[in-house]
C-alpha cells in the first residue's frame, strides 16, 4: 500500500512560474507573507496530509463510516481525532477572512494545500470544502447581524456547514423545488421552513459542535420560477445572543446514502419541519436564493474540480509504487529479464500508462492553479484592466477546471487500475478506492452536461461585448494567446516539435470556437450535443499550453546550468502530452462541429 506524498516540486514550480505568486504576494492583502513562510506552509501541509488524512482514508471507506441510528451521525474515531487536529493546527480556517478570524491567504496557496487534503481523503476534505463554501455564501449575501453570529465559529471549524439544493424531484432544475418558508407567527422575522433535501454533504455528523445549513426555499406566493426562490440560514441547534447553544431546531437526518465512493462522508436525507417547522433566517433579499447560492456553488466547483486534480494524482503515485515492487517478465527486448525479472515498471505499456497518468495530472493542476492565481489576480491588482482580465480567464476556465478535471479523473483513477492488473480489481489493493471516489465529481456541483453548456454557451457563444456586439472576446483572447506562443515555441531548436503540436491543436480549438459561435444563436442543440467534447477540446488544448510554457521555463533552466532534474522530467512529460493528446485535437473538432445531427437524429429517427 502505498503512502501519499505531496507533489511539492511541480506545485511549486506552478506557483511561481505559471501562477504568478510573487506578483501575488506584492498585494497589499498578502503584505506581511513571503515566499519562505509560503513554503513552510506547503510543507507542514504535506505532513498533515500523509501522516494524518492519508490513513484514514481506507478507514472510511472500508468500515462504512459514518454510521447512522435514529437520526444520529457517529463518524469514526480516527476522523474525530484528525477533524480536532485539521481545526486546532489552523488549516481549517487558512482560506477565512482575518475578519471572522481566518488567515486570509491567497487563493493560489490555498489551492495547493487543498489539493493535498483531497489527494489524501476526498471524503474527509469534503466537510471542510462545505464548511467554506457556506461561509463565502453568508459573508457575501447575509446581514452583519448572520455574519457575526455564526462566521467566527464557522471559519475555525467548531461549527460545520452544508448548502441544501437537491429534492427528490429537483436535481439539476431547481425550479422544481418545494420546500416550503412562511413567516413566523411569532413576529420575530424569522421563519419556519419544511420540506425534504437529498444528497446533503456532511449534512450531519459529530465531527463539529453545530451545522450551519443553508436551505433553498419557497416563501408563500412566491414566483413558480428560480426568482421564487430564497436563501435561508437554518442552523441544527438554535444560537442564543451570547454565542452559546441553545434547543435542536426541527431538523433531522432521516437517512444516510450508501455509496459506491466517498464512504467515509456522510450523504445526509434531510428532514425540516417534521413538527412545528425549522427555525430559519433570510438572507438578504426575498427571491435571490439562486444568485447567493452560486456563490457557494462556484466556490465548490473549482473545488470539486480539485478533487479530479487531487484524487487522480493519488491514483498514479498508487499506481507508480506498484510498478517499481511487482516483479513480473520477461520483458519484450530486454534478453537480460528473462534471468534477471524485473518490475512491471519496465514493461512498455505499463510506462505508457504511468506517462499517460503523470502527464494528465499535471495538465489537469497546471490549468487549475493558473485559474487559482488569476482569482488573486482579479481579486487584488491595482490596475482595473488586469482585474477585469483575469476575472474573464476565471468565468471562462471554471467549468473547465470542474469537467474537464473530474471527467479526465476517472480515466486516469482506471488506468491506475489497469496498472496493478487483476489486483487492481480486488479491494484489498487500494487502487479501486480512487476510481470508485473519482465518478462523483463529474457529477455533484453540476454535471459535466451543465459545465459544457456554460462553457460553450453563456462563456462563449453568448459572451457578448456591449460596446462591439462581438461574441466570445474572452475565449478569442486567450485562444489567440495559445496560437502566438505555438507559433513561436514552433521555431524553438530544442523545442519546436511540441510547439508544432501545440500550433495544430491551436488551430482546431479556434475554429471549434468560431463556429461554436456561428451555431449556438442559430441552432442551440447542434452546439450543446457538441458541448462536453468542446469542453474536453479547450482542456485539452489549454492544458497543453500550460505545459509547453512549463517545458519552455525548464529548458531555460537547463541551458542556464541548474541540474534538478524536475526540469528534464517536465520536459519529458510535456513531449509526451503533446504527442498523445494535443494530436487528438483535430479528431475532438471534428466530433464536435460534424457530429451534433448524428447524436440528435435530425437525419434518421434514433430511437
Amino acid at each position: 500500500m502505498s503512502t501519499y506524498a505531496a507533489p511539492l516540486n511541480d506545485m511549486r514550480f506552478l506557483m511561481n512560474e505559471i501562477a504568478d505568486l510573487k506578483e501575488i504576494l506584492g498585494f497589499p492583502a498578502f503584505s506581511e507573507l513571503d515566499a519562505d513562510t509560503i513554503d513552510a506552509i506547503l510543507e507542514e501541509a504535506a505532513k498533515f496530509a500523509a501522516e494524518q488524512i492519508d490513513p484514514i482514508n481506507i478507514i472510511g471507506d472500508r468500515q462504512n463510516s459514518p454510521k447512522w441510528d435514529n437520526g444520529v451521525v457517529t463518524v469514526s474515531p480516527e476522523y474525530k481525532k484528525v477533524y480536532k487536529l485539521f481545526c486546532e493546527n489552523g488549516w481549517h480556517s487558512m482560506p477565512g477572512n482575518p475578519e471572522f478570524g481566518g488567515q486570509g491567504l491567497p487563493n493560489l496557496v490555498n489551492f495547493a494545500v487543498n489539493e493535498m487534503w483531497r489527494s489524501a481523503s476526498i471524503a474527509f476534505a469534503l466537510c471542510p470544502m462545505l464548511t467554506m463554501g457556506a461561509v463565502h455564501a453568508i459573508e457575501h449575501h447575509a446581514s452583519d447581524e448572520i455574519k457575526q453570529k455564526y462566521l467566527p465559529k464557522m471559519v475555525d471549524g467548531t461549527w460545520g456547514g452544508t448548502m441544501n439544493l437537491t429534492e427528490p424531484q429537483a436535481g439539476s432544475d431547481l425550479t422544481a423545488i418545494r420546500t416550503k418558508a412562511k413567516p413566523n407567527p411569532k413576529g420575530d422575522g424569522t421563519y419556519l421552513i419544511s420540506g425534504t433535501k437529498i444528497f446533503i454533504t456532511w449534512g450531519e455528523h459529530d465531527m463539529a459542535e453545530n451545522l450551519i445549513h443553508l436551505v433553498l426555499a419557497r416563501l408563500p406566493n412566491s414566483d413558480p420560477g428560480l426568482k421564487g426562490i430564497s436563501l435561508f440560514v437554518v442552523p441544527k441547534f438554535l444560537v442564543n445572543d451570547d454565542g452559546s447553544l441553545g434547543a435542536r431546531n426541527d431538523l433531522i437526518c432521516s437517512a444516510i446514502e450508501h455509496k459506491l465512493g466517498i464512504k467515509g462522508s456522510a450523504t445526509a436525507v434531510m428532514s425540516y419541519g417534521d413538527h412545528e417547522g425549522a427555525i430559519g433566517w433570510l438572507v438578504g433579499k426575498e427571491g435571490s436564493g439562486i444568485a447567493y447560492m452560486f456563490t457557494m456553488m462556484n466556490h465548490a466547483r473549482i473545488h470539486v474540480g480539485l478533487e479530479g486534480i487531487a484524487v487522480a494524482e493519488r491514483a498514479y503515485q498508487h499506481a507508480l509504487t506498484y510498478a517499481r515492487e511487482r516483479i513480473q517478465g520477461p520483458i519484450i527486448g530486454d534478453e537480460d529479464s528473462k534471468k534477471n525479472p524485473k518490475p512491471i515498471l519496465f514493461h512498455p505499456d505499463v510506462r505508457r500508462l504511468l506517462m499517460d497518468m503523470k502527464s494528465r495530472v499535471e495538465a489537469l493542476r497546471a490549468v487549475g492553479y493558473f485559474t487559482a492565481g488569476n482569482m488573486d489576480i482579479a481579486q487584488n491588482a491595482s490596475d482595473p484592466a488586469a482585474r477585469k482580465k483575469a476575472q474573464s480567464y476565471v468565468e471562462l476556465l471554471t467549468p473547465v477546471v470542474k469537467g474537464w478535471s473530474t471527467e479526465s479523473s476517472i480515466d486516469i483513477t482506471s488506468e491506475g487500475i489497469q496498472v496493478h492488473g487483476g489486483t487492481g480489481f480486488i479491494e484489498e489493493t487500494g487502487a479501486a478506492q480512487y476510481m470508485r471516489d473519482s465518478r462523483i465529481t463529474a457529477i455533484y456541483e453540476g454535471t459535466t452536461a451543465i459545465q459544457a453548456n456554460d462553457y460553450i454557451g453563456r462563456k462563449t457563444a453568448r459572451e457578448v461585448n456591449k460596446e462591439t456586439g462581438e461574441a466570445g472576446i474572452t475565449a478569442r483572447t486567450l485562444y489567440k494567446e495559445i496560437a502566438v506562443f505555438a507559433d513561436a515555441l514552433a521555431k524553438d531548436a530544442k523545442l519546436g516539435d511540441i510547439g508544432k503540436n501545440l500550433q495544430e491543436a491551436a488551430r482546431a480549438l479556434i475554429e471549434t470556437t468560431e463556429w461554436a459561435i456561428k451555431t449556438y444563436g442559430p441552432q442551440p442543440q447542434v452546439a450543446s450535443a457538441g458541448s462536453v467534447p468542446y469542453l474536453k477540446l479547450g482542456g485539452i488544448v489549454i492544458g497543453g499550453w500550460l505545459l509547453a510554457k512549463s517545458a519552455q521555463i525548464a529548458q531555460k533552466k537547463i541551458d542556464a546550468g541548474d541540474s534538478n532534474p524536475y526540469y528534464k522530467g517536465k520536459i519529458a512529460t510535456t513531449r509526451y502530452y503533446a504527442r498523445h493528446w494535443l494530436v487528438q485535437a483535430d479528431a475532438v473538432a471534428r466530433e464536435i462541429i460534424e457530429g451534433g445531427e448524428s447524436v440528435l437524429g435530425l437525419d434518421e429517427p434514433l430511437f
